[in-house]
């Protein structure tokens, strides 16, 4: 009869605690039994199915697909935001407010913040960012933000707005994302101001980036910083599906390297997987495949993502 007088007291312990909000070192005091037994048989109380604990998730939130995706992906959080239909600026919206709201409750202070150029959809971030906790330290460029005047104001933007709200000191990237050749490059990693923003990559503890299809975004193919038609199909052949930041990778997540990355002035994806928290937002049907292969070469740790992308994703063959 031992274990109906233990599984009484489970039931009435938990009674006390779930129905009647005791907290546990009340409970402990009021039938003297010490807090530790109290949080064992409380433990106990769910495996014998005396607890039950439901999660109603609220309209609008999809923690069957957040789940789904941190077990699949191996993603330390994945945020899954609610976009009324599978267009661009429905997504783009959705995923903006939720990463800024991500931003605004979860920055550390003295937080040194790397932020992607070109990206439509981290413009969306940043204009949507109210207020955060507390300050961070520094916003620094991850790819250069020179290029095309009419757009260049955009990329400049970005990091300076996100600066201003955090309030933060901006590090820009005084270069173009992407040189003519090599050799321009190696001129321009030279210069003290390009320099020093390149050294600070190192000092980064949060990364915000968007994740492109092979093919580039309006933003980027405006900016001047895209590749050519015969650059894009020697990564198409080489088994290229995506990039971050113009580093491109396959499906396998595996970092596919071409002549391009000689002119790139940029963070690499090894740099990247040194930052302890890279965010990546992003969304679409035409970047799913790039999505997926990103997660799996392990270059993000915390999702940010649509509900018609998340089903697709979760759908997707392992």
């Amino acid at each position: 009869m031992a274990r109906i007088h233990d599984l009484r007291l489970m039931g009435r312990i938990a009674q006390l605690y779930f129905v009647e909000k005791e907290t546990q070192s009340a409970i402990s005091r009021r039938l003297n039994i010490s807090q530790a037994t109290i949080s064992r048989l409380l433990k106990r109380a769910q495996e014998e199915d005396i607890v039950r604990i439901t999660i109603n998730a609220p309209r609008g939130t999809f923690p069957d697909l957040e789940e789904e995706l941190r077990r699949r992906f191996g993603l330390e959080e994945a945020i899954v935001a609610e976009a009324g239909e599978e267009s661009e600026d429905s997504i783009l919206t959705a995923i903006g407010a939720a990463t800024a709201h991500f931003i605004e409750n979860s920055l550390r202070e003295k937080e040194v913040i790397g932020l992607s150029s070109w990206s439509a959809t981290l413009l969306r971030v940043v204009d949507a960012v109210h207020s955060p906790r507390v300050p961070a330290a520094r916003v620094i460029q991850l790819l250069g933000g020179t290029g095309n005047p009419g757009v260049e104001k955009h990329a400049t933007h970005l990091t300076l707005r996100m600066a201003q709200v955090t309030e933060a000191v901006p590090q820009l990237l005084a270069a173009p994302g992407l040189t003519q050749t090599p050799e321009a490059r190696a001129v321009l990693v030279e210069d003290p101001f390009v320099r020093d923003t390149l050294d600070q990559f190192k000092d980064i503890t949060l990364a915000l980036v968007g994740i492109g299809a092979l093919e580039p975004s309006q933003m980027l193919a405006d900016s001047g910083n895209r590749l050519t038609p015969a650059e894009l199909r020697e990564l198409g052949e080489a088994g290229a599906v995506g990039d971050m930041g113009l580093r491109f990778f396959d499906r396998t997540g595996r970092q596919v390297r071409s002549s391009c990355d000689e002119r790139i002035i940029g963070i690499d994806l090894p740099e990247l997987a040194k930052v302890p928290r890279v965010v990546a937002v992003a969304g679409g049907p035409r970047k799913v495949d790039a999505i997926r292969a990103a997660m799996l070469g392990g270059f993000l740790s915390i999702l940010v993502t649509d509900n018609h992308t998340a089903a697709r994703l979760v759908a997707s063959p392992a």
